[in-house]
């Protein structure tokens, strides 16, 4: 499916590539389990995983609709917030996905699903009321851009391979592979050798942390295309940046409580739900405010240009 959110080569490149090392991660992660364990269990492994996968996809809009207590709305219940969907999809070509609000103090927002026809765009009830209208709808262009570009559904099936890497690592700590012979896969069950539990959550530790930072680097870079994206679809990189201060600062001074709501969902908020932290680090889901401001920044300056139009079709890679 084509829209007209601008094109990002680079965030092609990198969904590609993350998606092919964390494949290679995974069949990597089944090829060692299989040296220590009995190749059927090996078997097992990888068939629960890669249905964990598959269950991702199927259901990621249900599941992080759950996972926030969202619930779908209809035109009839919040007739402003579908009007401005209507208007950015019509402007972007592209099918309106379903539309849902969130029960949360916080103001913030995110996308989910696993295709343009079956996504979901969600905000919070604490952003509806706070933003001016250009504001609000800069900030569903940025949403509606996640959909278009698909990087929602790469980003929960690449967290699969951090989400199997857990299990594993918690079953192997607290002796949940028992079932695998006790111990060591030694033909003759022998005292020496390395423990399969230690095995196991060395390498199940060794897959979550370099999924851990390959979803990380990948979700820093959609967001800043995805800022780029839909300041450039309503032409009004300024009120994107202005909502972002204010989500910002609302977060910052928001209760732990609030935030700790929203946790479960930081890597597709437009802003984290996090206070008091540097986001210059490679744990961050997100670039810096700092950064994202100046992108919009450097934006608002080419739209001011007499040729700023023609470099719409170019974004930096």
């Amino acid at each position: 499916m084509s829209s007209r959110f601008v094109k990002d080569t680079g965030l092609t490149v990198r969904m590609t590539t993350v998606m092919f090392l964390l494949g290679a991660l995974f069949v990597a992660l089944v090829v060692g389990l299989m040296l220590v364990v009995p190749a059927q269990y090996s078997l097992f492994i990888g068939l629960i995983g890669l249905g964990v996968a598959w269950w991702q996809w199927y259901s990621s809009d249900t599941l992080a609709m759950r996972a926030m207590r969202a619930r779908e709305v209809t035109p009839e219940e919040q007739p402003e917030l579908h009007g401005m969907i209507d208007r950015l999809c019509a402007l972007a070509d592209m099918p309106k996905p379903k539309v849902g609000v969130a029960d949360l103090p916080i103001p913030n927002a995110f996308a989910t699903g696993r295709s343009p026809e079956r996504a979901v765009v969600c905000v919070t009830t604490g952003i509806m009321g706070m933003l001016s209208q250009e504001e609000f709808e800069a900030v569903l262009a940025h949403e509606l851009s996640h959909v278009a570009h698909r990087d929602v559904l790469v980003m929960t099936v690449a967290s699969s391979a951090g989400i199997i890497a857990g299990m594993l690592g918690r079953g192997a700590q607290w002796g949940g592979l028992g079932f695998f012979g006790g111990g060591r896969r030694d033909n003759n069950n022998n005292s020496g050798g390395v423990p399969v539990w230690l095995v196991v959550l060395v390498v199940s530790l060794v897959v979550y942390a370099i999924s851990f930072f390959l979803t990380r680097l990948l979700s820093r870079y959609r967001e800043l295309c995805a800022d780029r994206s839909g300041a450039y679809l309503t032409m009004n990189p300024g009120a994107l940046a202005s909502a972002l201060q204010i989500i910002s600062g609302e977060i910052a001074s928001a209760p732990k409580r609030d935030l700790r709501a929203g946790q479960a969902m930081n890597a597709f908020f437009i802003a984290p739900a996090v206070a008091g932290l540097s986001w210059k680090t490679l744990t961050s889901t997100h670039p810096s405010l700092e950064q994202r401001l100046e992108q919009l920044a450097k934006i608002q300056a080419e739209l001011g240009r007499p040729d700023g139009g023609a470099e719409l079709g170019r974004p930096d890679s």
